[in-house]
């Protein structure tokens, strides 16, 4: 029996090595007890319930926020592709925990692909608002196209298309005619931030940061051929060493991946090497990570790198003294405020004692003995309300943020069904051949944080 064992351990740290991963790491990824599992369902039925409250039964489209006052629920009725996104992507996490049933997901479902197809786009991508009440567009906030935006739509439609083949055809045909090359800069290799239809003009900007949430699209668009793979290897892992005002000097080496040279760079917290994000936010890093298999494909990169900014975000709030971790853009009481573990940003948001629900979410395919605690500690701050978590607490004066996003809500939802059925929203959307065609480039990529 002794052997055994000894053989096993042999097995699993040449496993650790292979993946690797720290031993830490390794054991976390079978933590999954009943208890907390049971924890995690009943914290998602709240959760999904803001999406049944608050979503037009007409439409089928999800408000952008509710705050909860004395008077009751404000409602913004308004939303946005990423929203409409979380929404759909809610509601098949939903049905496969059980707390509503397939024809009342497909219904659902069928409403919001109805409103899809009718809204206004520009090259068959969304503007960036829509009025929940009519699906039309909300023309006071601008006529923008995002690509970070349209990209979630897109892997929104990509997993209920296989989820529910019955809507595979409206979901590809609107997949299909988003136009992602209309965005595209071929010189620079980038992705503008997005189209002012208004203005008649792109963004002067790019999304040059590849640790960030933009890298979905790019994923996508890659998938469906609407940009060369190249693509993926001209956005910057850190800024060149040469450009003196990002937050730290970069370390690396180049490398060549499909004949395109890469400076494969890093920096250095608390002694651990790790790709930054450009905020230092738990969202730019692990939203992805909802659809893209970085941490099973991109074992010695993005996997590798998800698991480092989960660390070092504990890591930090400890440094601090904080008594819980979780920093990314949230509610604040009075409006909407970006936060961070800025150490972790090539040019950090601010330093806050904010820390907001969602984050402990995004980690717990990485961390979730240390989420679980951290949920428990968020309950002690009077966090908890009628559709779960309540988005932000300041962890200094104990204040909280009584608001709930569609855009949080979303990735609470959909991280726990991921956790608990096994990477399930993963699996839908590399079902697809959109999502299967670029899988070599996560596989092949290695970080020099090892």
């Amino acid at each position: 029996m002794r052997k055994v064992k000894t053989f096993s351990w042999v097995l699993a740290f040449a496993l650790i090595a292979h993946l690797s991963l720290t031993p830490a790491a390794f054991a976390q990824t079978s933590y999954k007890p009943a208890g907390f599992t049971s924890e995690l369902k009943a914290l998602s039925k709240k959760t999904y319930k803001y999406f049944t409250d608050f979503t037009d039964v007409r439409t089928g489209l999800t408000s952008d926020e509710v705050r909860i006052t004395d008077k009751g629920a404000e409602e913004a009725k308004r939303t946005s592709p990423t929203n409409i996104s979380m929404y759909m992507m809610s509601t098949v996490s939903a049905e496969q925990m059980k707390l509503i049933t397939k024809k009342e997901a497909v219904s659902r479902l069928k409403t919001t692909l109805t409103s899809l197809e009718k809204m206004d786009k520009w090259n068959g991508l969304f503007y960036n608002w829509y009025n929940t009440e009519d699906a039309s567009l909300k023309k006071d906030w601008g006529q923008f196209i995002s690509q970070v935006d349209n990209g979630w739509l897109s892997a929104g439609l990509i997993v209920v298309g296989q989820a529910y083949p019955e809507l595979n055809g409206q979901t590809s045909k609107l997949v299909e005619e988003m136009d992602y090359a209309k965005l595209y800069d071929p010189e620079v290799g980038q992705f503008r931030g997005g189209y002012d239809v208004a203005k008649g003009a792109l963004t002067e900007h790019h999304y040059g940061t590849f640790y960030t949430e933009p890298r979905v699209a790019s994923y996508i668009a890659i998938g469906k051929g609407d940009v060369p793979k190249e693509h993926w290897w001209k956005i910057y892992r850190t800024m060149p060493p040469e450009w003196d005002w990002q937050s730290q000097i970069p370390e690396g080496e180049i490398v060549n991946y499909d004949g395109v040279d890469v400076f494969e760079g890093h920096y250095t917290y608390q002694g651990t090497k790790f790709v930054p994000s450009w905020g230092g936010s738990m969202f730019e890093g692990l939203m992805p990570g909802l659809v893209l298999k970085e941490k099973e494909l991109g074992t010695r990169a993005l996997g590798l790198n998800n698991q480092r900014h989960v660390d070092l975000q504990i890591a930090y709030a400890k440094e601090k003294g904080y008594p819980a971790w979780g920093f990314s853009p949230s509610a604040t009481p009075t409006g909407y405020s970006e936060f961070a573990a800025a150490p972790l940003g090539i040019s950090g948001y601010k330093d806050s004692t904010t820390v907001t629900a969602h984050a402990t979410f995004l980690a717990l395919d990485y961390a979730p003995k240390e989420a679980r605690e951290n949920i428990k500690v968020l309950k002690k701050m009077d966090m908890m309300g009628k559709y779960g978590l309540y988005d932000s607490v300041n962890i200094e004066t104990e204040e909280v943020a009584k608001a709930y996003l569609a855009l949080d809500q979303g990735m609470i939802m959909i991280s726990i069904a991921n956790y608990v059925k096994d990477g399930l929203i993963r699996d839908y959307f590399h079902s697809d051949p959109i999502g299967q065609k670029p899988e070599a480039l996560l596989e092949k990529e290695v970080f020099s944080i090892e």
